[in-house]
């Protein structure tokens, strides 16, 4: 077993790394849904402020959109963060860190993806009592009379995701650390 974890310079860094392209696949899909889902408020919201605009013409907004809006971008945005997370897109202060050699690196990139992990947690853990209340209650939307837990479970699924995501980066930092391999390159140094 020993022998096995060092030769792999990592912990289970095979199973990491096939755990890894599943992950960056669907995180990626969930990505390109929450886009579609931004381009479509973004459609909507045009239309509706042309109809707004001509109204003297007989067209008219597009009742409850401000209630659509809210909705999808809440579900954008959880649709976005695991994808972001797995391409290491959040901000990192690279100035002083660039200054270390990479194991030192590997280390805060941990760190930071401990940290993540714990508040991506904690964000899942909170919603999920939330969307129980929604569909408990059966809240809805003042104009369309839309039920508010919709919003709340497409927004537990990327949150969800995302906390399995952040998990998973510490996973993968665990192993750069260990190999002393650059966190975004994905090369030991030399």
């Amino acid at each position: 077993m020993a022998s096995e974890i060092h030769h792999s310079s990592g912990l289970a860094r095979d199973a990491e790394r096939r755990v890894g392209r599943v992950l960056g696949e669907l995180a990626r899909y969930l990505a390109m849904c929450g886009g579609f889902i931004l381009a479509a408020i973004a459609l909507m919201t045009v239309v509706s402020i042309i109809g707004r605009a001509f109204v003297f013409a007989g067209l008219r907004p597009i009742p409850g959109d401000f209630e659509l809006v809210e909705a999808g971008i809440a579900v954008a945005v959880f649709s976005f963060l695991p994808w972001c997370q797995f391409n290491r897109g959040h901000v990192t202060v690279d100035i002083l860190i660039n200054r270390f050699n990479t194991r030192v690196r590997a280390a805060f990139g941990l760190a930071g993806n401990v940290a993540l992990s714990i508040v991506a947690l904690v964000v899942a853990l909170r919603l999920w009592p939330g969307l129980r209340e929604k569909f408990a209650y059966g809240e809805t939307t003042f104009i369309l009379g839309m039920p508010v837990w919709y919003g709340y479970a497409l927004a537990m699924v990327g949150a969800a995701f995302f906390a399995i995501v952040c998990v998973y980066t510490v996973w993968r930092s665990l192993n750069e650390v260990w190999s002393g391999s650059d966190p975004v390159l994905g090369r030991p140094e030399h």
